[in-house]
């Protein structure tokens, strides 16, 4: 597995599509759907987290299971831990839950690479 964080508009996807030489197709939107088994890159994971958030299911596990199922999936998502502690519970809540995720996701990738600004850096694994 390999996870791409970095903030909003920084760049992942296009790095992603770039460096690993994807067609958007090869590319699914967690916004859109859950069905991730035989993805090559599943980008906007922060907001299935939110989804699964608002249902109450165990985001840990999901994501555990993706991991199991996946295991060479590329994990796109943002960092989202930055900047103002949100007012209302449920978005705290919500960004706990994604700074566990990418916790767990970092933990289990061969490699994990930070866009900032469309550069990537790597964090965790073998150089571009």
């Amino acid at each position: 597995m390999i996870l791409v964080i970095g903030g909003a508009y920084a760049g992942k996807t296009e790095f992603v599509k770039n460096y690993f030489r994807l067609s958007d197709t090869d590319i699914l939107d967690a916004s859109e759907t859950e069905d991730f088994q035989n993805a090559k890159c599943i980008r906007n994971y922060h907001i299935l987290i939110q989804k699964l958030c608002q249902e109450h299911a165990d985001t840990l596990a999901f994501t555990e299971q993706i991991i199991q199922k996946n295991p060479d999936c590329i994990v796109i998502t943002n960092e989202i831990g930055c900047g103002i502690v949100p007012l209302e519970k449920s978005e705290r809540l919500w960004r706990e839950a994604c700074g566990k995720v990418s916790c767990l996701l970092a933990k289990r990738a061969k490699r994990v690479i930070r866009i900032i600004c469309g550069i990537p850096i790597i964090i965790k694994g073998e150089c571009l």
